[in-house]
């Protein structure tokens, strides 16, 4: 089955489970057995609500986009995908196919 790159986006501060969203979908991922996510901090971006998001120097808290991405398989996405529904989560995402690999071959495990 083919691999696909998964991603949310998702705004910093936003918390769930008295936690980081960004670092519960790393957690939740870690949990369900991937090998691998990021997160990614934006310098500014905007939403489907026309909202600019930006980093200012005096503040504290950010309110900018966070992407957290994985390099899953498509049946790992669905599972994910239909995970986080059952807790309620109504996160935007991208999933598009990708190859991926290793520039000498399978890592040693």
């Amino acid at each position: 089955m083919p691999d696909c790159f998964l991603k949310f986006y998702v705004a910093e501060n936003r918390r769930y489970q008295h936690q980081l969203l960004y670092e519960w979908l790393l957690d939740e991922a870690q949990r369900s057995g991937f090998h691998g996510g990021s997160a990614f901090r934006a310098l500014a971006g905007f939403g489907r609500h026309g909202r600019l998001h930006d980093e200012h120097f005096f503040e504290l808290a950010g309110d900018v986009p966070v992407e957290v991405g994985f390099v899953i398989s498509e049946a790992d996405a669905e599972r994910f995908i239909a995970q986080l529904a059952a807790h309620n989560l109504n996160l935007f995402y991208l999933r598009v196919p990708v190859t991926a690999g290793f520039t000498l071959g399978a890592p040693a495990l």
